[in-house]
């Protein structure tokens, strides 16, 4: 099985540059995907042809992927127009911008060879200050609000050819802390989350949804109701296999969120043996890609754990990577012109869903290439 079980880990790239030493190791180990942040954007030009050689390096074409949602977590505001984000669109409530902004977004993406993009966010904002990584990202304040407006933007981003990940299974909407620092406890019951988070996760997760995600990304959370082991959700069989799998029929890809957050780091540590259980139990419990974002150095020893994963479970996410991959578009030629009339378009919509003089204000953070981003 050997080289192919890179397929089952998705990594992030040191810098704007694919050094030589990078380029041999991904050539060893064969990544299924790869992961871009503000770290690897410098220019639109540079941009693409990173992209073309993460694409050079593999063996199989590769998901290459980013977030790029609207407002503070958009990383190609870094070399172009900030898109509005999902509070504003849902503030605004006008069904067709909302629509626009999916299309828009499937359109740049291609441009640069992006073929999946790692939302829509599926979370529902209780509390639009909420300290807890959302702020301004989700697209309602109720479950029939983020159904409706979400979807919106889900199918007009896959018709353009790029697909979509929901995230982030089972819910980030009511934790008390950010899982990119710790590990968050939910505290509700079955009947209380089932009205809400897990009814907007249902309905995209339905085989016979209208609007289906491509993926699902499983949050770092600790939801008693839902399995009161105290393992994370996103290394729960009970959260993967029996409830997103089994209760709610899913049937796409299933990654976890970054395990370089501070909810898996915290307690199962950064060293060799931590990072061995955690892939172990990535796998086993129903994930079919394992995101190491950040400490890229760990991927190559990442992929020789996968080797003491059972095979079954490594033959399960193989054949569920393979079937994703049959679905992803290449990408569009590339025209640096091309690239700045739809880089207008997000302006266009921008201004239409602000106004000219809240549109001309840009996102605190913007600028910023931090090295933890929020995702």
């Amino acid at each position: 099985m050997g080289t192919s079980l890179g397929q089952l880990l998705m990594t992030g790239v040191p810098g704007p540059v694919l050094d030589a030493e990078t380029a041999a190791t991904f050539r060893r180990i064969q990544p299924g995907a790869f992961i871009l942040f503000g770290r690897n954007i410098q220019t639109a030009a540079q941009l693409r042809k990173l992209c073309d050689d993460l694409r050079e390096v593999s063996d199989t074409p590769p998901i290459i992927t980013i977030d790029q949602e609207g407002g503070r977590v958009s990383r190609l505001k870094l070399i172009g127009n900030e898109p509005p984000n999902a509070n504003q669109l849902r503030d605004k409530d006008d069904a067709a911008l909302i629509a626009a902004h999916g299309r828009i977004t499937g359109r740049l993406l291609r441009m640069f060879g992006f073929n999946l993009d790692l939302c829509p966010v599926l979370d529902i904002s209780f509390d639009d200050d909420a300290d807890n990584s959302l702020r301004g990202r989700c697209y309602g304040n109720d479950a029939a609000h983020v159904i409706r407006n979400a979807a919106l933007f889900n199918d007009a981003m896959r018709a353009a050819g790029v697909q979509s990940c929901g995230k982030h299974f089972p819910g980030y909407s009511r934790c008390p802390a950010d899982a990119h620092h710790e590990l968050p406890t939910v505290p509700f019951s079955r009947a209380e989350l089932d009205a809400n988070e897990l009814a907007v996760f249902r309905h995209f997760a339905s085989p016979t949804s209208a609007s289906p995600v491509d993926s699902m990304m499983i949050g770092h959370a600790f939801y008693p109701a839902l399995d009161d082991s105290g393992v994370p959700t996103s290394l729960s069989p009970r959260i993967i296999k029996d409830l997103l799998r089994g209760e709610h029929g899913f049937r796409g890809l299933v990654m976890t969120d970054d395990l370089d957050m501070g909810a898996i780091l915290n307690p199962y540590g950064t060293g060799d043996s931590g990072l061995e259980q955690v892939i172990h139990r990535a796998i086993t419990a129903g994930n079919d890609l394992a995101m190491i974002c950040h400490r890229v150095e760990m991927v190559e020893k990442a992929h020789g754990y996968l080797a003491g994963v059972p095979t079954a479970e490594l033959d399960r996410a193989l054949a569920n990577m393979a079937a994703f991959k049959a679905k992803l578009s290449p990408p569009e030629p590339w025209e640096e012109a091309e690239f700045r009339r739809r880089d207008a378009e997000v302006m266009d919509l921008r201004i239409a869903t602000l106004g000219a003089a809240a549109a001309a204000q840009r996102s605190p953070e913007d600028g910023k290439r931090s090295p933890v981003e929020i995702y």
